[in-house]
């Protein structure tokens, strides 16, 4: 992959773009010496440089071998500032730490890259101050669309999309009413079906190992999820384990650790929040000899590969990730093209019968 990202916020004694200069204290080329060594005028190098089809095919190609042979990068920021159209998709994300937000990722820059267009990174950390901050600074440098997994808007974060006059794609979750579009799935339902599943598989004694589930509303919403569709089966949970840390391999065998320690008789099965902590189950299991899944089984949610590499393939939920990057950008550029775009697209989850239950 090769993501665009630009600090996105810049504070005072930052370096002016139309700075004519560089650390190594040479000239940077301007469009004048790109038009120069072209043999075009400016005008004509700006519009090959746009890649605009009235531009003779050879004259382009005499443009871009000129700019290679000078190291000249065109300054997109200057077209946006004058009223031109950015190539820039603001993405703001609630963390990199595991491979489910870099799946979507790749996926959705799969589809914008093609089209010339470049998503622009912010990492929220979960906290919806800071994803207001983010929101703030990216849309002062005037994108051409936003995409967010949501940490949980503030008012204001609400406020600055709405006002923004460009599409918004919120991501992974389509169980709320999106600002303008939602792409993913229902996090209710999956973790409705995982209940169900592991019910249907006769386990009567559930147990669930969370993370810091007030943060990731999403995580939230699988739980409440599961923990209904049980209600409707004739079971409820027979403990659980919530720790407020982000989610890791280490907090999902820290967290199971504690729970078994925690419940007077071992439960049947252990639900997790994701296949992170599944996966740190699954080593605690091996650390301590418990045998999986006939002393204990694990579920996670995910559908992650290293959960699928384990000796004991992990069952879960794979939640379409690279899909959602993939139909996210393609709502953009619908919109974008002036087409009429559905509101919600829920592009479905599958359950994955592993071996740990």
């Amino acid at each position: 992959m090769t993501w665009a990202m630009t600090l996105a916020v810049l504070g005072e004694g930052s370096l002016a773009l139309d700075d004519a200069s560089t650390f190594s204290g040479r000239p940077r080329p301007t469009l004048r010496d790109l038009a120069r060594e072209a043999g075009v005028s400016e005008i004509t190098a700006s519009r090959a440089l746009r890649g605009e089809a009235h531009v003779l095919p050879e004259t382009t190609a005499r443009v871009q071998e000129a700019a290679r042979k000078l190291g000249y990068v065109r300054n997109r920021l200057a077209g946006s500032l004058a009223g031109g159209p950015s190539n820039q998709v603001g993405v703001v994300l609630p963390s990199l730490a595991n491979v489910v937000f870099p799946d979507v990722l790749k996926g959705l820059e799969e589809v914008l890259e093609e089209a010339g267009f470049h998503p622009v990174l912010g990492i929220s950390n979960y906290d919806p101050d800071r994803e207001e901050h983010l929101l703030e600074a990216l849309l002062a440098w005037r994108p051409a669309a936003i995409v967010l997994a949501s940490a949980g808007l503030s008012e204001r974060g609400i406020a600055l999309l709405r006002s923004a006059n460009l599409p918004v794609v919120e991501i992974m979750d389509v169980d709320v009413e999106p600002i303008d579009m939602a792409v993913g799935i229902s996090q209710t339902a999956s973790g409705r079906a995982m209940a169900y599943y592991l019910s249907g598989r006769g386990y009567r004694r559930f147990a669930y190992v969370g993370h810091d589930i007030a943060r990731d509303r999403r995580a939230g919403r699988r739980f409440e999820g599961f923990r209904s569709a049980l209600a409707e089966c004739g079971h409820a949970l027979a403990g659980e384990m919530i720790l407020q840390e982000p989610s890791s391999v280490t907090l999902g065998r820290t967290g199971t650790e504690r729970l078994l320690a925690a419940m007077p008789e071992r439960p049947d099965v252990i639900y997790y929040s994701n296949d992170d902590l599944a996966v740190g189950g699954m080593y605690h299991c091996i650390g301590t000899g418990l045998s999986v899944p006939a002393d204990v089984a694990l579920a996670g949610f995910n559908g992650l590969e290293i959960g699928q590499a384990l000796p004991v393939p992990l069952t879960t939920i794979s939640s379409g990730r690279h899909e959602i990057g993939r139909r996210a950008a393609d709502q953009i550029l619908r919109r974008l093209r002036g087409e009429t775009v559905e509101r919600k697209v829920d592009v479905g989850f599958t359950l994955l019968a592993g071996a740990s239950a």
